[in-house]
């Protein structure tokens, strides 16, 4: 029996998710939370949580190595198991950097390129194509992992930004500068990421995007200066007729570990 095993442990590592025999293009599968490929919510299958939970409640720590190709609305694991490592499908030798990780010979740096929602209840219905309400551009609710996010097993501080000039004319290069400290107690890499969100803009205009990001080693107790060029194109605006063009009025510039990072300076464009 499998809690017989449990009980003889230290440890559990449970590799779980959802695979590519559940979802993607016109496949013929219909079982709860997928049709035909697509995904009717975002839960992992029922049967899982209810394995997740009856592993959790033996007491012993839980690992939760999660396979999939699209979000997940983890949220009762993200409030109970101590580790998650999202592996995506992970490929031939994906077993070799699961195992580098969990055993500590790999420190991760890996960010997420998607937002993971809490449920799809607070995504627009299915066929509505505006992209309002969707994704870290234009959702604005709360969420369960925001976009750019990622855990290390070490710990980063970054500095509020720097601007080289804080008001600028449309064509003029810029820049914008920043500290990152590894405060933890490991060498590892960061993934600092540059958001560009213009001020007191209308309803249609996104609530930030991003323009660039940079991966960085830094050792642990070491603090690097990092600096992103800012120039026209990072401030480029659509109008509704898809024209683009570069504004007057105020930028909030911020850079950070995630798309929710709070260091944001002001620039002016004159």
């Amino acid at each position: 029996h499998v809690m017989d095993v449990v009980n003889e442990s230290d440890i559990i590592i449970y590799v779980g998710g959802i695979t590519a025999r559940l979802e993607g293009e016109e496949m013929p599968v219909e079982v709860d939370g997928f049709y035909k490929g697509d995904r009717t919510n975002l839960k992992l299958p029922e049967a899982q949580i209810k394995m997740l939970k009856q592993l959790h409640s033996s007491g012993k720590p839980v690992v939760f190595v999660l396979t999939t190709g699209s979000a997940i609305a983890c949220n009762w694991e993200q409030q109970n198991l101590p580790a998650i490592l999202n592996v995506w499908y992970p490929g031939q030798a994906g077993g070799a950097a699961i195992a580098d990780v969990l055993f500590g010979d790999y420190n991760p740096s890996g960010k997420l390129p998607v937002t993971f929602y809490k449920s799809v209840n607070d995504l627009p219905d299915f066929e509505d194509y505006s992209i309002n309400g969707r994704t870290y551009r234009y959702f604005n609710g709360e969420v369960l992992y925001p976009f750019g996010y990622g855990l290390s097993f070490t710990d980063f501080e970054v500095s509020k930004p720097q601007l080289q000039k804080k008001v600028v004319s449309k064509n003029e290069t810029n820049s914008v500068t920043v500290d990152v400290s590894n405060t933890g107690d490991f060498d590892g890499d960061v993934v600092l990421q540059l958001y560009v969100r213009r001020k007191n803009s209308g309803k249609e205009s996104p609530l930030k995007s991003l323009k660039g990001f940079k991966k960085i080693f830094v050792e642990k107790g070491a603090t690097k200066t990092i600096t992103f060029k800012i120039e026209a194109k990072e401030l480029l605006e659509f109008d509704k007729h898809g024209d683009a063009a570069v504004n007057k009025g105020e930028f909030e510039i911020s850079v950070g570990e995630t798309s929710e990072t709070l260091n944001k300076v002001v620039l002016e464009i004159k």
